[in-house]
């Protein structure tokens, strides 16, 4: 699956204490390294994404160590990790 990283979301706040933990409460997963495709850094952040699907523009958070959270274009993630909702009125701020 290709994504895009988002720029410019540091100041998105969730209250789940961090967007990784977002993420794997969200997910029903335990991130092991980064979810790009070949890459085994294991530096996570909870990154903001958008899927290059052309029928998706919904904000995601996914794994990303620390180099591909700050790059620029077209990432490749593995398809076995879940795509969470950032817009925290589905997920955390229900609670």
């Amino acid at each position: 699956m290709d994504i895009t990283n988002l720029k410019g979301t540091s100041d998105n706040k969730c209250k789940c204490g961090g967007w990784l933990k977002h993420w794997e409460n969200f997910s029903g997963q335990k991130p092991l390294h980064c979810s790009v495709t070949g890459c085994l850094n294991t530096d996570l952040d909870g990154a903001h994404v958008q899927s290059n699907s052309v029928f998706d523009n919904k904000w995601y958070i996914v794994p990303l160590c620390s180099s591909h959270n700050n790059a620029i274009g077209i990432l490749r993630i593995s398809d076995t990790v879940k795509l969470v909702p950032a817009n925290v009125n589905l997920t955390c701020g229900k609670i």
